[in-house]
């Protein structure tokens, strides 16, 4: 699997139904055809469009297309997006709103690297931003790093997220989702260590797989029945030439994209039949609800080799972060060491990818946190998705969690004024 025509492969297939469908649709739309009405040549362009849109949207990274809001004063605040650090494998974001303020809290959402952009956040993105000054890791698709720019796992993440938190300063609220929690709580105990000054004041985890084997899932079951030198043989493979990554070795996206669809496939598939039937009748639209949900989920970006094989085997495999056993550039990373940090995490209860039971285990691992720096939410009913985009995210666990950063905020977090000692009394004897 670790070569090039195996990555030139998989883009060719890819490349060839995008053609397909938009044969089908330019060949089935001839005016001709319309003189003669046939259901078949309509369900043909159908099939054509919805096939061409869907494989074209594998390779091309969507645009974050962020809203106007109304702000306070009912006016409409535009939402400028601008790169505070860049970085190779990565940048900072940050959503500027033009006009308004600086709100009273300053967030990191720290957005997964686990196959998609961190688009898939947009909708988090804006919920958060009339009430937040928000940043997010814009991590870039591996296909499109040269060589040159070095190797990139976990240990490397971890580092990237030190540097971010220390370009915010420690007024800062960080939402780690998915795939960057137990990667996010031990950035934030390297700075306990290295640079406290620098730690941000509250740490939010959303269904991250701190402790996986606490509460196996089919994704932490496939990481134990594989060994490492089968899962290096089966899904990693070198960029080919059409890209400036040409050479790297990665997970590719659209490998990754096959394992998503086949864990519910029959869904998939009704999804995309159903699609074909609205665009057939003409009741299909850009906007509609299966195109804004497939737009940002087929488009899948090429994960490092490195990073997918160390987040396997130290995550998953080894519990590192569950052991406290994580070590950067050789140094022991002591989540202990975190004392003045508030840690909330989130759960579903219907979570099917980092179940319950994962994500909370990070609070066993805080034993220098006091009690009342800790807490937890179990959300019931809510899936992967929902916990941090869906209703769920909305309704309930959006509101918790800004409250949890106000109760911890900067007033919250000063320490209390020391009280006068009492006068020492004289000896009566002297």
């Amino acid at each position: 699997m670790r070569y090039m025509a195996t990555y030139d492969l998989m883009e060719t297939i890819r490349n060839t139904n995008q053609w397909m469908g938009a044969s089908a649709l330019a060949v089935a739309s001839y005016p001709a055809f319309s003189m003669f009405p046939n259901p078949a040549l309509e369900w043909m362009a159908a099939w054509g469009e919805v096939t061409e849109r869907s494989f074209s949207r594998m390779v091309t990274k969507p645009d974050w297309n962020i809203p106007p809001f109304v702000g306070a004063n009912g006016q409409d605040r535009i939402v400028v997006e601008e790169v505070v650090v860049k970085r190779d494998f990565g940048d900072l974001l940050h959503f500027r709103v033009q006009g308004r303020t600086e709100p009273k809290r300053k967030v990191l959402l720290v957005a997964p690297m686990s196959g998609h952009y961190a688009t898939l956040l947009r909708s988090t993105v804006i919920s958060l931003l009339p009430d937040c000054d928000l940043y997010i890791t814009d991590w870039h698709n591996a296909r499109d790093i040269p060589v040159s720019a070095g190797k990139f796992d976990i240990e490397d993440y971890t580092l990237y997220l030190v540097d971010f938190m220390r370009e915010l300063g420690p007024d800062t609220h960080v939402i780690a989702v998915c795939q960057p929690a137990p990667l996010a709580l031990a950035a934030t105990a390297y700075l306990a260590e290295e640079d406290p000054d620098a730690q941000p004041r509250t740490l939010t985890l959303i269904g991250g797989p701190i402790d996986p084997s606490a509460a196996p899932t089919d994704v932490t079951d496939f990481g134990h029945s594989v060994t490492m030198g089968q899962l290096e043989e089966m899904m990693i493979q070198r960029v080919g030439f059409k890209y400036a990554g040409v050479g790297r070795m990665v997970y590719p996206g659209l490998l990754q994209l096959n394992s998503f669809i086949s864990m519910n496939a029959e869904t998939h598939m009704k999804a995309f039949q159903n699609q074909i039937s609205s665009v057939m009748r003409g009741e299909a639209h850009e906007h509609d609800k299966h195109n804004k949900f497939y737009d940002e989920y087929l488009a899948v970006m090429d994960m490092p080799a490195e990073f997918y094989l160390s987040t396997v085997d130290r995550i998953f495999k080894e519990g590192e972060i569950a052991k406290n056993d994580f070590t950067v550039a050789g140094r022991h990373v002591d989540i202990g060491k975190i004392t003045t940090v508030a840690v909330k995490t989130v759960e579903g209860s219907k979570d099917d990818i980092s179940a319950p039971g994962q994500c909370i285990a990070a609070l066993d691992l805080l034993t220098g946190l006091p009690d009342d720096k800790k807490a937890s939410h179990l959300e019931d009913g809510a899936g992967h998705y929902g916990i941090f985009a869906g209703k769920s995210w909305r309704k309930n666990i959006r509101p918790l969690v800004l409250d949890f950063i106000d109760a911890h905020g900067e007033t919250a977090a000063a320490p209390a004024p020391a009280k006068p000692k009492p006068a020492a009394k004289k000896n009566k004897a002297a």
